[in-house]
């Protein structure tokens, strides 16, 4: 039974890795404005989390990361040295921190999309708790790279976009309130959608109210 489970869990952990590589060789992926990217590379984080649980959601997020990385070093914007250290822009580098906002939010996005849906599982169905989840680890995940960017790079990334650092917070609050929510609205709706398709694999996932489902 276990190593039919395991099996499982690697057969759609494998077909999420796919859907993150496609979205990454497609404009789909990540959507660029002058000084940050919208993307769709959180859902399957989002989605792996719910149905596998924190640590695959976790897992999936590394390998989003790692392509945010990618992206700024490879395609790089004005401000692409927030998410890799490979980068020079305007005479600002990059650094070790700038691997702290590109892999941080993302790995802790996975993992709280498993933990908020375990979470939500034992007191709504199982619908409404992946929407629950994913709306809520997508505001945390926007919310800790706008974050980790303000506290590391403040000052740098302001020039960078031609902002004052006085209202550089104010300019990171509007991007969370539009960037964000549609961001947010996404992934509630397409966890909620796959939540009522695909039955969670994970081990454990507390039954929920299949009768108001």
């Amino acid at each position: 039974m276990k190593r039919n489970q395991k099996t499982k869990n690697m057969a759609l952990f494998a077909m999420f890795l796919a859907i993150e590589l496609v979205l990454l060789m497609t404009p789909l992926g990540y959507i660029r404005t002058p000084f940050l990217s919208i993307t769709l590379m959180h859902i399957p984080v989002i989605a792996a989390g719910i149905l596998m649980g924190p640590s695959y959601g976790a897992a999936l997020g590394l390998v989003f990361g790692l392509t945010s990385v990618w992206n700024a070093t490879m395609t790089p914007s004005a401000a692409s040295f927030v998410f890799s250290p490979f980068v020079t822009i305007g005479g600002i580098s990059g650094n070790w921190t700038s691997l702290v906002i590109a892999l941080v939010p993302r790995i802790l996005l996975g993992y709280f999309a498993g933990l908020f849906f375990q979470l939500f599982n034992k007191k709504f169905n199982r619908p409404l708790a992946a929407l629950f989840a994913g709306v809520l680890a997508t505001f945390c995940h926007t919310l800790m790279v706008l974050g980790l960017i303000y506290l590391l790079w403040g000052p740098q990334y302001a020039q960078a976009i031609g902002q004052s650092p006085d209202t550089l917070l104010m300019y990171l609050s509007l991007v969370i309130v539009t960037n964000g929510l549609g961001e947010m609205a996404a992934a509630g709706l397409v966890s909620m959608a796959l939540a009522k398709a695909i039955k969670p694999t994970m081990a454990g996932v507390p039954k929920t109210k299949e009768a108001t489902a």
